[in-house]
């Protein structure tokens, strides 16, 4: 360094000094650039000085099993046989039969929240997603604008890094309106999320015989795409090659297929795969083979279905000895005061309703079945989780068939008028033409059994509690029942536990937050164990509510979907929403697991101590501003394109 401080001193032409000085600094910088700190081969000036390096390619640890991931939608906790219901599961059953149940575990109340929550293993509103992805439903600030930062890399970017294949099918629901288009950008579709592959739709729901799919970054249907050739082809042309398939056996059939050429390139390589299939959201959509065999099983009514299926969770062990059921919600109507008429209707949409839920438990056996067949099923953990949230109230009072639902609540009909168009179009339920197919809420009540309310109701279990089965042969030996608290951000820390994988520090350079969930792999082999997830809040619309040590604090807001749907509430509001005049309740679920018995006017002490404790874990996770669904109707939010 001296000889070149006295050569560049000695030089007496300015210009020459300038281009001299430039080659010496290029030189020091060649000279001091180092490779890459993890390079462990040797660079010499010529190929016979040198020795090439390789890093070992990325491996799953030893033995690490397949994963298989498995949500449903809008389903309730009491509708599958597998949890005391009325509508034949055999496979949920088998699995849980000869796995894990568990019947304190909880989503958050709605779809696009749950779905965050679940492949980040954090809070909703901590990664962005307290509403929707959708533009109607999103908003510019950091718990609400629908876009999953980086640095909560997901489940898939977890699992690909270490050395797994990654699948996505069915239901994505996390990707912006704005991103969801041919031009991208990309990467918050499935496949910038960590996923090798994805088939599905991008949306919150989709019609089941003429969805709206994409395979990977490609959007197979819309008014015109190019099919292989490179010749445009129609909408129509994409559909009639569908041949009249199920949206549920399309995706089963995608699986399998990425299942069966992963393993054919790369045996011992374990895979991930989502599969979240479109039901039982809306539409209700299925073949009469399967909805015809519940002809006549629903004539008795939602209050009988409940008193059944709370006799079945007691046999089954599932909730306590001596439970009972909470008063029927004051917006159902008990079935015995319905005219002939309206229970007629209303006992054929639960039929298809049945028939939906018991062919997508096919579906989900043809996933199982195909693992053993390929002697992969010992050696593959399932997660399923019953439903993102309690069953659906969007199907109105009287149910829905090919009306859109956000047409009803601007251009009211009356109650009368809805029953009369929809008993003269009862024969279009379960097929293609019925395009908004739902149930009367009054069956969502019925499929939440033991619990009160419905989606949406963040305040209430009827919105939150849905069922979770562990099923893992090789891992899980004594089958049983567990009630440890759970949240669905509890799966992926659960689910990288059991395979033997660390949550990373960072992905792809960029630094990840921590991990919000609580691993329940410490319940496998221990029934007794205490729960270890100790606080959890939950917000979906203005409904909201603090879990904390069993107790629970919660407030139902209003107006609430159903005062909009029933009451005309979006008319009538003309001023901001307001929070301040909701109620707060209080329960001690670990003696009163399905809420009937409000403590707020006995422990005022306790309430005040969750209500802090709320405002505390709001502010942590950008649940703040509080917005609502009139915030939402009335167009309040996401201004930037307005």
């Amino acid at each position: 360094m001296k000889k070149i401080k006295n050569n560049i001193a000695s030089i007496k032409s300015p210009q020459k000094g300038l281009l001299i000085t430039a080659l010496i600094i290029a030189q020091l910088s060649f000279a001091q650039s180092k490779p890459d700190p993890n390079y462990k081969g040797v660079i010499g000036k010529t190929l016979a000085d040198s020795k090439e390096y390789w890093p070992d390619p990325v491996k799953a640890p030893e033995g690490a099993p397949n994963v298989v991931w498995i949500l449903l939608d809008d389903v309730g906790f009491g509708a599958t046989s597998a949890f005391g219901g009325l509508i034949n599961t055999p496979t949920l059953e088998n699995l849980a039969n000869n796995g894990l149940r568990y019947t304190n575990f909880h989503t958050t109340a709605i779809c696009a929240p749950t779905r965050a929550s679940l492949l980040t293993g954090r809070n909703p509103h901590a990664v962005h997603v307290g509403g929707f992805s959708h533009t109607a439903t999103s908003a510019g600030f950091p718990g609400w604008d629908g876009r999953i930062p980086s640095s909560a890399g997901t489940i898939a970017e977890i699992l690909r890094e270490n050395g797994y294949n990654t699948f996505a099918v069915g239901k994505y629901g996390v990707t912006p309106d704005e991103d969801a288009t041919d031009a991208g950008p990309f990467d918050r579709w499935p496949t910038g999320k960590g996923f090798d592959h994805f088939y599905g739709f991008l949306g919150s729901e989709t019609d089941q015989y003429n969805p709206d799919l994409v395979e990977d970054q490609t959007w197979l249907n819309g008014n015109t795409r190019l099919n292989s050739s490179g010749k445009d082809k129609t909408k129509n042309e994409f559909i009639a090659d569908l041949k009249g398939k199920h949206l549920s056996e399309l995706i089963t059939d995608k699986a399998i297929t990425y299942i069966d050429r992963q393993k054919n390139a790369a045996p011992n390589k374990p895979f991930f795969l989502y599969y979240a299939p479109g039901a039982t959201h809306s539409p209700h959509q299925v073949a009469k083979e399967w909805s015809d065999k519940y002809k006549g099983k629903f004539d008795e009514g939602w209050d009988i279905y409940r008193d059944k299926v709370l006799a079945k969770q007691k046999k089954l062990g599932l909730i306590p000895a001596d439970a009972k059921l909470p008063t029927r919600d004051s917006y159902v109507k008990a079935w015995n005061t319905l005219s002939p008429d309206e229970k007629k209707l209303y006992a054929r949409f639960m039929e298809i309703y049945a028939g939906y839920l018991e062919y997508t438990d096919y579906e989900i056996s043809r996933i199982v079945n195909h693992l053993k067949t390929i002697n992969q099923l010992d050696n593959t953990v399932f997660y399923i989780v019953l439903g993102d949230n309690g069953a659906s109230k969007e199907g109105t009072e009287s149910g829905t068939i090919d009306e859109p639902l956000f047409k009803k609540l601007f251009a009211k009909n009356s109650k009368e008028a809805d029953l009369k168009n929809n008993l003269a179009k009862i024969d279009l339920l379960g097929t293609p033409d019925a395009i908004e197919g739902n149930y009367p809420y009054g069956w969502a009540l019925a499929a939440n059994t033991p619990f009160r309310n419905l989606k949406q109701d963040a305040h209430s279990e009827g919105g939150t509690r849905n069922p979770l089965i562990v099923y893992y042969p090789k891992g899980i030996k004594t089958p049983g029942i567990r009630n440890q608290y759970g949240h669905v951000n509890d799966i992926l820390p659960t689910t990288l536990e059991t395979i033997g994988i660390k949550a990373p520090a960072a992905i792809k350079g960029i630094a990840q937050d921590s991990i919000q969930g609580t691993s329940l792999a410490y319940s496998y082999a221990d029934a007794k164990a205490l729960s270890r997830h100790k606080i959890q809040y939950y917000y979906i619309f203005g409904s909201r509510a603090l879990y904390k040590d069993g107790w629970k604090a919660s407030a139902p807001h209003h107006p609430d979907f159903i005062d909009i749907i029933d009451n005309g509430a979006l008319a009538k509001s003309t001023g901001p929403s307001t929070f301040d005049n909701d109620v707060w309740e209080l329960y001690n679920l670990n003696t009163d697991f399905n809420e009937r018995v409000n403590l707020a006017q006995k422990n005022p002490e306790k309430l005040k101590e969750l209500l802090a404790d709320f405002d505390d874990q709001a502010k942590k996770n950008n649940v703040y501003p509080f917005i609502d669904w009139i915030d939402v109707l009335k167009q309040r939010t996401h201004k930037k394109n307005k």
